[in-house]
């Protein structure tokens, strides 16, 4: 099996990252590894393994993301992964909300590393394909680079050669998942100290990256780079990312629209809603005349209820339109 390659990654976000989303962000990224949104061991143990698990080939590499901390279950669930030809699995180590705390998984499981280790080898052996983890420096008032030190040394004896780290602690009692990501410092030192401390390993920076320049100075400490809801609001970032790192031409917002709008038409087809591909496209003209435009007739309710895919070209000639005329009056 041909390793992967987690220069670019986009993040799993709840209720986000879903097949849509993730659909619409290869066309961007070409190159990027997507990552699900989390799904827990229990809800795909005794939930909807279709729902769950279901994408489409182009999405390839594609991660499946799990919480859960008992490793027979998240065997179970690896091996489905496995049969449902993700390219791999990640275990979360690093969600801070409470619900997720009831269920003993996510950040929490940071002041557990023999078990994450445990449940790393148990994936591994029941999936066949590559078990990584994503995690946070520390959790709540641990600010010891020490701590996220033994936690990967003691994960990385289980198999795991990949680790996705959200350069900041968690504060598991008192913020909200929101302020967790924005209210902690950001420690990227501490992530490339990770990676001075363990080269055979790949280390993925995550958190704060909204820029093509930051990822570039990231990368010149570690593997790679992992954006989330950067990538989703300002979405043609990914395709300059792309272009960046791989060499390739970004893919004009244009091109991405039109392609976006067949697989639409498929998707309608087959009976999905309009509203929830058009959703995760908001972000396609951030930044330019027509953004306003673009997300004004992607958002409007009686024509999303019409589910006609057409929307999406007008949309685009519109934001295009507006774009020209804001040009030629410059």
């Amino acid at each position: 099996m041909k390793p992967i390659e987690h220069r670019l990654c986009t993040a799993p976000m709840m209720d986000w990252s879903d097949r849509h989303c993730r659909y619409f962000f290869r066309l961007l990224a070409p190159h990027a590894v997507l990552y699900t949104e989390m799904v827990t061991s229990g809800a795909l143990t005794h939930g909807d393994v279709d729902r769950h698990l279901r994408f489409s080939a182009p999405e390839h590499p594609v991660a499946l993301q799990f919480g859960g901390s008992e490793p027979e279950a998240l065997a179970h669930c690896a091996r489905l992964g496995s049969q449902w030809r993700y390219d791999e699995i990640n275990l979360n180590c690093g969600c801070p909300s409470e619900r997720v705390q009831h269920g003993a998984f996510g950040a929490c499981l940071m002041a557990e590393p023999a078990l994450v280790a445990d449940c790393v080898k148990a994936m591994q052996d029941a999936a066949g394909i590559p078990v990584t983890v994503k995690h946070r420096l520390g959790i709540d008032s641990i600010e010891a680079f020490d701590f996220v030190r033994r936690f990967v040394e003691t994960v990385a004896r289980a198999g795991c050669r990949t680790f996705l780290v959200h350069a900041r602690n968690a504060i598991l009692k008192g913020l909200s998942p929101k302020d967790n990501r924005q209210v902690p410092p950001l420690k990227y030192e501490y992530a490339w100290l990770l990676k001075r401390e363990f080269p055979e390993l790949e280390i993925v920076v995550n958190g704060g990256i909204v820029s093509v320049a930051q990822a570039a100075a990231q990368l010149a400490h570690a593997d790679g780079v992992m954006l989330g809801r950067a990538a989703y609001h300002d979405s043609h970032l990914l395709a300059l990312l792309e272009a960046q790192l791989f060499g390739t031409h970004p893919c004009p917002r244009a091109e991405i629209a039109a392609a976006m709008a067949g697989y639409a038409r498929a998707e309608v087809a087959a009976g999905t809603p309009l509203r929830a591909i058009a959703r995760h496209m908001l972000g396609l003209y951030h930044g330019r005349p027509g953004a306003r435009t673009w997300r004004r007739m992607l958002s409007d309710a009686p024509a999303l209820a019409r589910n006609d895919p057409e929307l999406l070209g007008a949309a685009t000639r519109a934001a295009e339109e507006a774009e020209q005329t804001k040009l030629a009056a410059a």
